[in-house]
């Protein structure tokens, strides 16, 4: 998990995270980014994170690796961690339902931030 220091609390962290990975994105990924609550509530975390690595389109490579990238983080506490999309899907599918749906559960609550400063950065 990432460490709550008393400097950032997890919430201010996903908003530097988000604000840093939204800088230059275009209004596909805006698009692809408000759908995203929807698509993870309706099929699962690791069904949407599979749909978005299936499609050969760089807003839908970027939102993915984003997410990821935010779950690696969010899983190891370290601050730059980064993993392939699947080593994430390994490790999303030998976990047990508790950390999955806390993954689920980050993941939705990083997409908030995605969703506000993306809007505002066009």
């Amino acid at each position: 998990m990432v460490t709550n220091t008393p400097k950032s609390s997890l919430d201010q962290q996903r908003a530097a995270y988000a604000w840093q990975k939204v800088q230059g994105q275009n209004s596909d990924y805006t698009k692809l980014a408000k759908g995203a609550p929807a698509l993870i509530m309706n099929n699962g975390l690791m069904q949407t994170l599979a749909y978005y690595a299936d499609k050969n389109k760089s807003h839908h490579r970027s939102l993915n690796q984003h997410l990821i990238d935010w779950l690696a983080i969010y899983l190891t506490g370290q601050e730059n961690a980064t993993v392939p999309f699947s080593l994430m899907m390994e490790q999303l599918q030998k976990t047990n339902s508790q950390k999955y749906r806390k993954a689920t559960e980050e993941t939705l609550a990083l997409l908030r931030w995605i969703r506000q400063f993306v809007a505002i950065n066009q």
